[in-house]
């Protein structure tokens, strides 16, 4: 919702929301700006941290007023998201991944799904776009090159909704839902973007 109003903003200039979305943003961000405080964090998986961690990144890409001095900036939160995920990357099972659910006493906590590792996917190409740091997009190609490897992307591009790691992925829960495939492609179109930019600036440099 609030990166639905913080597009609003971006589009119309209409700011009467902005004070609710600060407010909201920043509760939900915690003193750390990971978006895990206290009240949320027995119950938060990874994809729901990184749902707010899109709203930073928007706030981020659009230039929304960053929080007062002392407290995170939407970009900071962003990567503060990316860096508490990034070491969650198990290969134990699978060959790769996230687990849907951040901690063990938590029903999913054995899935690996598309949504939690789409949204990881998603988050880092926006970063390595905005920022230009490699390792971001090193991670986006991963993630990808990952789910296409363990067969929930399917050659035909359908997007499978995940696997029990205690059978290291090898029976698939084939139920689709649109927001797999929308991060996907939001995060595809972010690392295209950033594969032509580069190009662009390559060739004006040496054209």
């Amino acid at each position: 919702m609030f990166n639905a109003l913080i597009d609003y903003w971006f589009y119309t200039g209409d700011d009467r929301w902005n004070d609710i979305i600060m407010q909201a943003m920043t509760w939900q961000a915690g003193d750390d700006g990971t978006f895990m405080p206290p009240n949320q964090t027995h119950a938060e998986g990874n994809d729901d941290q990184a749902f707010w961690a899109f709203a930073a990144m928007s706030a981020t890409e659009r230039n929304f007023p960053n929080p007062p001095d002392g407290q995170p900036g939407w970009l900071a939160m962003a990567q503060a998201v990316f860096n508490t995920q990034a070491p969650r990357w198990n290969t134990e099972t699978c060959g790769g991944g996230l687990r849907w659910q951040i901690f063990s006493f938590n029903n999913g906590y054995h899935y690996k799904n598309t949504i939690a590792n789409g949204c990881f996917f998603n988050l880092a190409a926006r970063l390595a776009r905005y920022t230009g740091n490699q390792t971001y997009a090193d991670w986006a190609v991963r993630v990808w090159d990952w789910t296409e490897s363990v067969g929930f992307i399917t050659e035909d591009y359908l997007f499978l909704d995940g696997a029990d790691e205690l059978k290291n992925c090898s029976e698939f829960n084939y139920l689709q839902w649109t927001y797999n495939s929308g991060v996907y492609l939001f995060g595809a179109a972010s690392m295209y973007n950033l594969v032509r930019m580069s190009f662009d600036n390559t060739t004006r440099t040496h054209g």
